[in-house]
């Protein structure tokens, strides 16, 4: 759908009011409304404004909103979402809109805004020479068995061809608009088919007191010729003749798949009347009862497929591949290990705690907790944690329960780079600040 804006400044009115008529009109849709929902009748205001000046302007827009006590921009917004209020001047005589949707469109409405190209102006939104039309291309106008159809202000004319809107154009343009008929343009009532009824030609059978009179009709009929055919017939004939099954009463629904059940709501003894009063403990021991619970039986299946398939005893779990990787993100079960020994040949040799210390937060991984840790064991310097061979990163990551962490993080190289040169250095190598 298109933008729609109001029209520009040089076109708008300097004010707006209600001439007398329209003045009682609004006050009594204003009326319908109760009491604190007065806003609801801003859609009719604005089709009575549009009516009387032949377009919305924004003097209505805000006078109408004044009346109903509204911010102005809940009016403008009204205003501007339905194509029903034509925002710019229209045609005086007419402002045509033809619906564009798809019915429409496979129905040939792109042929009937060529028509109006030609007749009115070769763009929507603008009005003809002498002032007296316009036209412009609207969403469904909710006609589609009927397509292509127009709108012309509240009538609506359907089963339209290029000729025939022409017609129409040229009838409103000589201000003979009311002569024409609004509707289906070919012949056709309403939205039947356009070859004609093919059902309910007929509105006999659709009565009840039709259908009942034919009734009663055929039974009279029925019983009459009942009465006339042993009197027709010879008598030989009528004494060999079967004689005529009674009529019998009517069958009353089979309860032969009604189960058997104790429940208060199907017991015949909560009926009434009835004829027969069962007790309860009667009824309930003619009841079916459920069969006993059987772990055994509920863990059975078919004979065949016992015969190829285990029972299902319980959860079956299969055991990973032992090459499945498993991501170091992943949570788990946890297990206890062991810290290796401080007497280990692999522990880092340690040092006594020098007059100024490294800061080894600046290593990625390490925070105040794991920085005591490390100082516990005599490791104070970058160079330190340099100088760490495999065995001894191992040593400390086991100490540490750190699994794998040291070597993820590669903590040589940033002590490295911290040793070497600081900041400066880190930010060289790895490209941002330590963290």
């Amino acid at each position: 759908m298109s933008v729609r804006r109001l029209a520009d400044a040089s076109v708008q009115p300097a004010s707006f009011a209600f001439n007398k008529a329209n003045t009682a009109a609004a006050k009594q849709w204003i009326a319908k409304y109760p009491k604190g929902r007065e806003q609801s009748a801003i859609i009719p205001l604005l089709m009575l404004a549009q009516e009387q000046e032949g377009w919305v302007t924004k003097a209505a827009i805000e006078t109408i909103s004044d009346m109903l006590g509204m911010p102005r921009i809940r009016g403008l917004e009204v205003a501007t979402f339905y194509t029903q209020y034509q925002l710019n001047p229209v045609g005086t005589r007419a402002h045509i809109q033809v619906c564009g949707t798809t019915p429409c469109m496979l129905r040939g409405s792109e042929a009937l805004m060529d028509v109006c190209r030609a007749k009115i102006h070769h763009d929507q939104f603008h009005i003809n020479e002498k002032g007296t039309l316009s036209w412009e291309e609207v969403e469904c106008l909710g006609a589609c068995v009927n397509a292509p159809m127009v709108m012309i202000f509240k009538d609506t004319f359907e089963d339209l061809t290029p000729e025939r809107l022409a017609e129409i154009i040229d009838l409103y343009e000589a201000g003979k608009g009311a002569t024409v008929t609004p509707g289906p343009q070919n012949g056709r009532t309403g939205s039947e088919p356009a070859s004609g009824l093919t059902t309910l030609t007929s509105e006999k059978a659709i009565l009840k007191a039709t259908r009942d009179k034919e009734a009663k009709a055929a039974a009279k009929a029925a019983r009459q010729a009942a009465a006339a055919a042993p009197a027709a017939a010879p008598a030989a004939v009528v004494s060999q003749a079967p004689a005529a099954p009674a009529a019998s009463a009517p069958v009353g629904p089979s309860k032969s798949g009604k189960p058997k059940t104790d429940a208060p709501e199907t017991s015949p003894a909560l009926k009434t009347p009835s004829p027969v009063k069962v007790s309860p403990a009667t009824e309930k021991a003619a009841s079916v009862r459920a069969p006993r619970h059987s772990a055994a039986n509920a863990n059975q299946a078919s004979p065949e497929v016992e015969g190829v398939s285990k029972p299902r005893s319980g959860p079956i779990t299969k055991a990973e591949p032992a090459s499945a990787f498993k991501s170091p993100e992943t949570k788990q079960p946890a297990t206890k290990t062991a810290k290796p020994s401080l007497e280990d040949k692999n522990r880092p040799a340690g040092i006594e705690r020098p007059a100024t210390v490294d800061d080894l937060k600046l290593i990625s991984g390490v925070g105040p907790k794991i920085e005591g840790t490390l100082h516990s064991l005599g490791i104070y310097t970058f160079g330190q944690v340099a100088a760490w061979k495999k065995a001894e990163r191992e040593w400390v990551d086991g100490y540490l329960n750190f699994r794998g962490r040291i070597e993820r993080d590669d903590w040589v190289k940033q002590a490295k780079a911290l040793a070497k040169g600081g900041v400066a250095e880190y930010i060289r190598v790895f490209g941002k600040k330590p963290v």
